[in-house]
């Protein structure tokens, strides 16, 4: 079953833009994971090659700034931090006309309680999404998490149709000893978006499909099988062109 029509490629990839309209997928928009690139002093660079890149693709996600940025924080001055930066990328989504946006859970193992977390992630969410548009959807993405029940559980006490889960599987790779399928078993009723690359299941290397630990074929397979629908995906690749060949050789692209 093709994913063409739900495939996208991260902007961090120095051949993207490219890839995306040779191949006429979507791209998701990295260039404001930094912060700092949407005030005043680095955003009208920023924004312009943001417009020049979306020129000639139909199709886009949002990716939101998430350095030091803890939806769970402690801290109620971080909690401020974390909603005027995830407040002004919906922003921005709204002059680009994007309605989806990935999201990090903020999750630091040894900080936070799993309870504590869920409790004050769950508040959170809900907070940001009180005056957000119905059409608006956000994807809270995985990075330190070692299982998935947690995110999934988050999903749900959410209980909000406009927040779904987003898979990063290579961040999974890395963080856990659970087989990657039961991520994938686990998440897949939440499941909105998942971002594919592969590593070494050392260091999150953002390689290519085809070369690293996680077998692709398995996995793709997999999503088919627990999240059917309109599941969307996203290559994260410094390089996305060979993955993009993997996929099409594959049959994944047909």
């Amino acid at each position: 079953m093709s994913i063409k029509d739900r495939l996208y490629v991260a902007t961090i990839g120095e051949d993207a833009v490219d890839a995306a309209r040779e191949f006429q997928i979507g791209l998701e928009i990295d260039e404001y994971c930094t912060a700092s690139n949407m005030d005043q002093l680095q955003f009208p660079k920023i924004d312009s090659l943001v417009r020049g890149k979306m020129e000639g693709i139909s199709r886009f996600v949002m990716h939101a700034p998430f350095n030091e940025l803890f939806p769970a924080a402690i801290d109620p001055l971080a909690l401020e931090l974390a909603y005027r930066r995830l407040e002004q990328s919906y922003q921005l989504t709204k002059t680009y006309g994007i309605n989806r946006m990935v999201v990090h859970t903020g999750y630091v193992p040894y900080v936070y309680f799993k309870s504590w977390f869920l409790e004050r992630s769950v508040e959170f969410w809900q907070n940001f999404m009180k005056n957000k548009p119905h059409n608006f959807h956000i994807m809270i993405e995985n990075v330190l998490e070692d299982e998935p029940h947690t995110l999934a559980k988050l999903i749900q006490s959410i209980d909000d149709q406009r927040i779904r889960a987003c898979l990063d599987v290579g961040h999974a790779n890395c963080t856990t000893t659970l087989d990657l399928m039961e991520w994938v078993e686990t998440l897949g009723p939440w499941l909105s978006h998942v971002h594919i690359h592969n590593n070494n299941k050392v260091y999150d290397n953002h390689w290519t499909l085809d070369e690293g630990a996680i077998d692709y074929n398995r996995i793709l397979k997999g999503f088919q099988r627990y999240a059917p629908g309109n599941l969307t995906y996203t290559l994260e690749n410094l390089t996305c062109r060979r993955s993009l060949d993997w996929l099409s050789e594959n049959g994944w692209l047909e």
